[in-house]
């Protein structure tokens, strides 16, 4: 959202619209209510001119980071490493 439609002065529905998508999916995108589908990221490419893998590593980068916010130290204390 950032990078990309405020710049260009992109509203959801515009976006939605020009990428023929519901404008309801774009919404819940931009809220961080739904993540980037393999659909939406072939959409999002064509329109920007990037790649889908653009938008998929967005998406997983920000599903790691989420991830990782909500477990916290629980991780260290949850899993242990394997031994060899």
């Amino acid at each position: 959202r950032e990078e990309f439609m405020k710049p260009l002065g992109l509203t959801a529905y515009r976006l939605a619209k020009d990428i023929g998508v519901p404008v309801t999916r774009v919404q819940a995108i931009i809220a961080e209510r739904r993540g980037i589908s393999g659909d939406t990221a072939l959409r999002l490419a064509r329109y920007f001119a990037t790649t889908p893998e653009f938008w998929l590593n967005m998406q997983r980068d920000y599903e790691l980071e989420t991830a990782a916010e909500a477990l916290g130290s629980r991780l260290d204390t949850e899993v242990k490493p394997r031994a060899a």
